[in-house]
C-alpha cells in the first residue's frame, strides 16, 4: 500500500498515511473475531453468573447499592437499563434479558442485533454497580464494544450455518474491531507497566512475592516456592514487566507481532493467576487472539 496513489490519483501516500490506511482500513479477516466472539460471550456469562446469588442484595428495592447513590458514583454521563427495575420482579427479568443475549452472541445467533444489545446491557449492569466492577468486567466491555462494530458473526455461527453461501470474505469493520482491540491491549498493558514501575518491589524484585502473599485474592499460593528462592521471585518480578513492555512494543511490528501475541495467550492468564485477577488474565489473552491468527495471504 505504501507509494499507492491518493484519492485524487495525483500524489502517492506517505509511509505514515499508508501505514495508518492499511491499520485500520484494509479488509481483514473476520474468523478471528468470531473466536473472540465466542470467547468473549463465555467469559462474560461467567463473571455474570457471579451477580446472580446477590443479585437482589446489592440492586434489589431495599438492597445495598440504591440507584441513587449508584448514578452519583458513575461518570455523568453513564446511565444504566437496571435503574428501570423497580421490583426484584423486573431486575431478574433484566438479568435473565442479559444472559440470554449473551448465550445468542456466543452461539451467533442474529448476530447483528445482539452484539449491539450486548455491550449495552453489559455497560448497564456495570453501571448499576460501579464499584463492584472490576478489572476483567472492564476488559468485556471493551471486546464487547469492539464486537458491535464488527461482522462477528460471519464466521463460526448460527447465522452463518443458516445462510450458507461462500466463505466470509475480508471487511474493512474486522480490520476496524480488530485495531481497536490491539490498541486497548497496548494501551492496558503499558498502564500496568508503568503503574508498576512506581513501586520498588518491582525494582527490587520482591514484587512476586507481595502478590502471592495476599491471602484474600490469591488463587495459587507461591509464597513457599518464592521464599525458597529467591532467584525466582526475581526472575517472576522481572519477567512481568519485560514481558508487559515487550507487549506493548511488539505488538505494533509485523515480524514480532504473531509471536508476541500468541506468548501473550499464555503469559497474561498466568499473571492474572498471580495477580489474583484470574479473569482479567483471561481476557487479556482473548484480545490477543486477533493478532495470534496469522493472515493468510489470500485474507488480506
Amino acid at each position: 500500500m505504501n507509494g499507492s496513489a491518493s484519492a485524487g490519483g495525483t500524489s502517492p501516500m506517505s509511509p505514515i498515511e499508508a501505514t495508518w490506511t492499511r491499520f485500520w482500513f484494509e479488509p481483514a479477516d473476520p474468523r478471528p473475531l468470531a473466536l473472540i466472539r465466542m470467547a468473549t460471550a463465555l467469559l462474560a456469562l461467567v463473571l455474570l453468573s457471579s451477580y446472580s446469588a446477590d443479585l437482589d442484595t446489592w440492586f434489589g428495592p431495599a438492597g445495598m447499592i440504591p440507584a441513587d447513590p449508584a448514578a452519583a458514583w458513575r461518570s455523568p454521563w453513564g446511565w444504566s437499563l437496571f435503574d428501570l427495575a423497580g421490583s426484584s420482579g423486573s431486575l431478574r427479568l433484566l438479568f435473565i434479558i442479559t444472559a440470554v443475549v449473551l448465550m445468542l452472541l456466543g452461539v451467533g445467533l442474529a448476530t447483528p442485533v445482539v452484539s449491539l444489545a450486548a455491550p449495552i446491557f453489559w455497560a448497564s449492569l456495570l453501571h448499576r454497580g460501579p464499584m463492584l466492577a472490576g478489572p476483567a468486567d472492564d476488559c468485556v466491555a471493551v471486546l464487547l464494544w469492539c464486537l458491535a462494530i464488527a461482522p462477528s458473526g460471519a464466521a463460526w455461527s448460527l447465522d452463518r450455518w443458516f445462510r450458507g453461501g461462500p466463505s466470509p470474505s475480508p471487511s474493512i469493520r474486522s480490520r476496524i474491531a480488530l485495531g481497536l482491540i490491539q490498541v486497548h491491549a497496548a494501551a492496558i498493558s503499558l498502564t500496568s507497566l508503568l503503574a508498576q514501575l512506581k513501586g520498588d518491589v518491582w525494582w527490587d524484585g520482591t514484587a512476586a512475592w507481595w502478590l502471592a502473599a495476599r491471602a484474600d485474592s490469591r488463587v495459587v499460593d507461591l509464597t513457599g516456592l518464592f521464599a525458597r528462592s529467591e532467584y525466582l521471585c526475581n526472575l517472576v518480578t522481572h519477567g512481568i514487566t519485560l514481558f508487559e513492555a515487550v507487549f506493548a512494543i511488539g505488538i505494533w511490528f509485523t515480524a514480532t507481532q504473531t509471536t508476541v501475541a500468541r506468548i501473550g495467550l499464555v503469559a497474561w492468564p498466568l499473571i492474572g493467576l498471580l495477580a489474583g485477577e484470574p479473569w482479567w488474565g483471561v481476557a487479556m489473552a482473548i484480545m490477543c487472539a486477533g493478532n495470534a491468527h496469522a493472515p493468510s495471504p489470500d485474507a488480506r
